[in-house]
């Protein structure tokens, strides 16, 4: 479980761009002869199992790209222009230093400038004088000391858990699920350039990839808050900056978390509605399809270190691994799990503590 989170999180990944982590999947279902991958017309992964069910398809779903830079134009004398893909602050860019991956190896570069049209971002990186050969098309992430990366008390620090450490838990909850009897409707879909807005999980939507009748578990990783904290365990997410989810379906989750929670004194699940930014659930929810999302909390939310002092003016911006509890993660793999048969039974389990509430209590209303 822990080798692939680490391997995942570790692979550079950008919006359109998330060739490594295709190729690593790939190999992963390679290895497990009772399950097929298929790439849809969106280039979005969708994994299944070959064993047969008649049960209403549950799919895990998990985006494969993180916020990162995209070669543009070799400007001559070591200088190249960039697009960024994704969601970080201004403040972050300018001095920074970046790593891209060319074919045959590394080469870092400065941040030099930074321009805005719109959500766009793009400028100029002076890159070092010595390294791989870059060009363009080649991918680039914030570079990150070696000594800041790795397990250590209790936290894995990653250049991208969000979403890699989304992609390992699903397909580690895919990987026990397969051995479980009468499973075979559980599923992995991931998703591309969910970081410029929801786009392969939008294709997969509106291009008949999903049955119309499939159930979705997203996978994210959410910034952390105060009332949300990071070694708190899994989270329910009820909602997100722009919608809230399924009900039934979100409370079906909680249901599994309170089910977990009682037999074991050491499994806690949080419940929150985590509204520091968007899911892909909302993306599925609009094209009407049920599904709601587990996430963890994240630290350093798209690298951005100190995140909170950064936007109160406190901090000065500095770029940093993003951190997730490996506690919380495990926890994550049990949950969905659990999840996965919930999901399928349909049942609003809400409604059905009302229904038996009302039947033992109707009779005062005749009174």
């Amino acid at each position: 479980m822990i080798d692939w989170l680490e391997q995942l999180t570790a692979l550079p990944s950008v919006a359109g761009h998330e060739d490594a982590v295709i190729g690593w999947v790939r190999r992963w279902v390679g290895r497990r002869d009772d399950l097929r991958v298929v790439s849809d017309p969106g280039g979005n992964l969708v994994i299944t199992q070959k064993r047969r069910s008649r049960r209403v398809p549950v799919w895990i779903t998990a985006h494969m790209d993180h916020p990162g830079f995209v070669l543009k134009d070799d400007l001559g004398r070591g200088r190249v222009a960039y697009e960024f893909r994704g969601g970080v602050l201004d403040a972050y860019f300018i001095g920074s230093r970046v790593l891209f991956f060319g074919k045959d190896g590394h080469r870092s570069g400065q941040v030099e400038s930074l321009e805005r049209a719109g959500r766009d971002r793009s400028g100029v990186i002076q890159l070092s004088r010595s390294g791989a050969v870059v060009q363009p098309g080649d991918i680039g992430r914030w570079a990150l000391p070696a000594r800041q990366l790795g397990i250590r008390g209790g936290r894995l620090y990653a250049p991208a858990c969000d979403d890699l450490a989304g992609v390992a838990a699903a397909l580690t909850a895919l990987d026990r699920l397969r051995r479980v009897p009468g499973a075979g409707h559980a599923g992995v879909l991931l998703t591309r350039a969910e970081e410029v807005g929801f786009v392969g999980a939008i294709a997969a939507a509106s291009d008949g990839t999903i049955a119309p009748e499939t159930r979705l578990i997203c996978v994210e990783m959410s910034r952390s808050f105060p009332e949300s904290p990071i070694g708190g365990g899994p989270i329910v997410r009820v909602g997100d900056a722009s919608s809230v989810f399924s009900p039934w379906l979100t409370d079906a989750m909680a249901q599994a978390g309170r089910a977990l929670a009682d037999r074991s004194s050491t499994f806690t699940f949080q419940r929150k509605l985590m509204a520091g930014g968007s899911c892909e659930a909302t993306a599925f929810s609009a094209y009407g399809f049920e599904s709601t999302c587990l996430c963890l909390a994240l630290g350093n939310y798209h690298n951005m270190g100190d995140l909170t002092g950064v936007e109160a003016g406190k901090s000065q911006a500095t770029v940093a691994p993003e951190v997730i509890s490996i506690d919380d993660y495990r926890g994550l793999v049990k949950l969905l799990v659990r999840s996965v048969e919930l999901a399928e039974q349909g049942r609003n389990v809400l409604r059905d503590d009302l229904d038996a509430h009302y039947l033992g209590l109707k009779g005062m209303l005749s009174s």
